[in-house]
């Protein structure tokens, strides 16, 4: 099954998508798929109402796609995660995940327009496969228990802004990273027990319809275990927080591909997870 957020900017209602591609309305067992419902097993009361057939069939035509997770309260991603990207960025492969965080109010729909920034000329795409939190994780010992704190998988694009990220840094990457617009992500929320391994998914991206990126998870530098089992020993991850795992070679940073401009258009696919699509406009 597939979680998923639709309706206008801010009046999104959660809903539910069968492996048979019939769309549910999912307001009777919840107001919105967030914090909450993933700690209050909320996945499993949907599969319990979907089993049930308590559900009734939604009338979907012309509802915008919001992102499939409302409201994260942190986004925190994974830099140069890729050894192909780190080598495409000069850099040498990190010997402990690189952190660093986007405002949560970057998270938007995954075909919502992205806003190059004023005066940007280093706007760039990443496709990432990001994690949603579903259980606390505090002080994890094993791989073990930090996939089990790991409610689903979604497609995002870490947006970024390579001269604030790298020139007037200060030496963090936030400032590249946190402009408005900055993390499409969905279509929609699969949970994790449906996905299969986080290791051996594809993931591509294309701009004007030309292919970017086209790699697999499984190049990552850490595990999607690793990660979250690292990030639980310097912060507590809470239900609905979102971790974006890095991104693989093939972005404009590499000076193989021209910067992002108004007009172009994004694409961002992941096997399983769906692909989102956003063109680019002015801040």
């Amino acid at each position: 099954m597939e979680l998923l957020r639709l309706g206008a900017i801010g009046e999104e209602r959660p809903y539910v998508r069968s492996t048979d591609g019939t769309v549910y309305d999912l307001s009777s067992v919840t107001a919105d798929i967030d914090g909450g419902f993933l700690a209050s097993d909320g996945i499993g009361r949907t599969r319990a109402a979907l089993d049930a057939g308590s559900l009734p069939v939604a009338s979907t035509d012309g509802l915008r796609v919001g992102a499939p997770i409302a409201k994260p309260g942190a986004v925190v991603c994974i830099g140069l995660n890729y050894a192909a990207h780190a080598a495409e960025s000069g850099a040498e492969p990190p010997k402990n995940p690189v952190v660093f965080y986007k405002h949560p109010n970057t998270v938007v729909g995954p075909h919502d327009d992205v806003l190059v920034p004023r005066g940007s000329t280093k706007t760039d795409w990443e496709v990432e496969l990001a994690v949603v939190i579903g259980k606390t994780a505090r002080y994890l010992s094993s791989d073990e228990e930090a996939l089990a704190c790991i409610a689903g998988y979604a497609v995002s694009n870490d947006v970024s802004e390579r001269a604030l990220q790298l020139e007037v840094s200060g030496g963090q990457w936030s400032k590249g990273k946190a402009c408005e617009t900055f993390n499409p992500l969905g279509p929609v929320l699969v949970p994790a027990d449906e996905v299969g391994d986080p290791q051996n998914l594809d993931l591509k991206s294309w701009v004007n319809g030309e292919v970017r990126q086209d790699s697999n998870t499984r190049d990552m530098i850490f595990s999607v275990a690793a990660l979250i089992r690292d990030l639980s020993q310097y912060m507590t991850l809470d239900p609905g927080d979102l971790v974006n795992t890095g991104t693989p070679e093939g972005v404009a940073l590499s000076g193989r591909f021209p910067y992002l401009s108004p007009g172009d258009v994004v694409e961002c696919e992941i096997q399983g997870l769906g692909r989102q699509k956003q063109a680019l406009g002015k801040a």
